[in-house]
Order: structure tokens, then sequence, then C-alpha cells
């Protein structure tokens, strides 16, 4: 019963940054493009919310990533890190139902 919280909590936080990895793609876009004004509270508030959620996730991989120019590819990376992490919940899952030590 423990595994079922810790298992479920572990896949809610995933799709939780999956989900703030892409609004803060959108946002960036749509603020580049000059659909949002920054100097609105509201649009800022939440442009800075997933910048500071994301960006820690994003820094690394611009270090290692190539610099493209105006491309950034480090949050398509990130999105495929995190699908990659939740396959590897549901394999080590399955991988403790059939050794019986979940139950």
């Amino acid at each position: 019963m423990f595994l079922d919280v810790v298992f479920y909590l572990a896949g809610a936080v995933l799709d939780l940054l999956w989900w703030a990895v892409v609004l803060a793609v959108i946002v960036q876009l749509l603020v580049q493009f000059g659909v949002l004004d920054t100097r609105n509270r509201f649009v800022w508030t939440v442009a800075d919310f997933l910048y500071r959620i994301t960006e820690p996730l994003f820094r690394p991989l611009r270090r290692i990533l190539p610099n493209l120019g105006p491309v950034d590819i480090a949050p398509l990376v990130v999105l495929l890190l995190i699908s990659a992490a939740k396959l590897l919940l549901g394999a080590i899952i399955n991988s403790l139902i059939r050794s019986g030590a979940y139950f």
C-alpha cells in the first residue's frame, strides 16, 4: 500500500513536470512573438513561475547540448527524459509485481 502511494506520487510529479515544460515553451513562444505582453502582471507571474520551475532542468542541458543559434532543443530533451523516467517507473512496478515484492 505504501508503494502504491510512492509510485502514484512519482508518476503525478512526472506528469506535472511534463506539462510545466510544455506550457513554458508555449508561453515563451507567445511572448517572443508578441502575442503576450510581460508588462501584464498576470502574464509575467505565470511566465516567471514556469521559468523558475523549468530552468533548473534546462540549464545543465544547455551547457552540454550544442548551440544551434535561436533553436533551443533543451525542452525536447527534457520531455524525452521525463518520458523515459515514466517508462522506467512502469518497468520497476512490473518487476516488483513479477518478483512478488509488490502486492
